[in-house]
């Protein structure tokens, strides 16, 4: 059983730029900084390295390709309505304001600090927000919802609801997950991930796209 989504790769690329030492962060007391982590606080974001970002600033350009790519494929214009759920500090949507200011731009995110440190010229409703909560907007409020890096955080029964959500308040939709193909990405994977409560392949999350009904686009990136 597949998805009824279709692939793309549009943080790919950005996100095979950096280089990880994955093994290096496994062994360096990874409990508690997976503890400290899942606080979604000022450490996860601007603290020590192994607490997450290591220090996440807006470097100007940076998601300007993705802001772009997703103008694109999804046909953006001026009045366009776009959500990004677990926006953190907000830097995509401040990309695609700078490429089209009148596109309408929302995120939701559960970190209070994440959400402060967006840029402070930044044009969007931001609200604190769990994913998997039912949504303060009608059906097909949006043009677009996306979500990069955030579904994995959340139990399965979590990513089923947030899924649902998305689905039903989006005309189109487009996901990005950390997943695995292999053994190799999957040890990876496990080593690098602080925040992850659900590490599955590829196959099972195209599996629990089609028993949750989400029917969008879709992305993983891989260690």
């Amino acid at each position: 059983m597949t998805s009824k989504g279709k692939i793309l790769e549009i943080v790919t690329p950005l996100h095979n730029a950096t280089q990880r030492n994955c093994l290096e962060r496994m062994i360096d007391n990874k409990v508690e900084a997976m503890m400290v982590a899942k606080k979604y606080d000022a450490d996860y974001w601007d603290g020590d390295r192994r607490y997450g970002y290591g220090g996440y600033r807006y470097i100007p350009g940076r998601w300007r390709s993705v802001a772009q790519a997703l103008i694109d494929k999804f046909g953006l214009v001026s009045g366009s309505k776009v959500l990004d759920v677990g926006c953190g500090k907000a830097f995509l949507l401040y990309e695609i304001q700078l490429i089209n200011p009148e596109i309408e731009l929302y995120g939701i995110d559960l970190s209070k600090y994440g959400l402060e440190s967006a840029p402070k010229d930044l044009n969007a409703k931001l609200t604190i927000h769990r994913a998997q909560d039912i949504y303060p907007w009608g059906d097909n409020f949006f043009d677009l919802v996306i979500s990069l890096g955030t579904l994995h955080n959340l139990h399965l029964n979590e990513i089923a609801r947030a899924l649902i959500e998305i689905e039903r308040v989006g005309k189109s939709a487009y996901v990005m997950v950390e997943s695995f193909r292999s053994e190799h990405e999957q040890f990876n994977l496990q080593c690098w991930a602080l925040t992850a409560e659900t590490l599955i392949s590829v196959e099972s999350w195209k599996w629990l796209y089609e028993k949750a009904g989400y029917s969008g686009y879709y992305e993983f990136i891989f260690f």
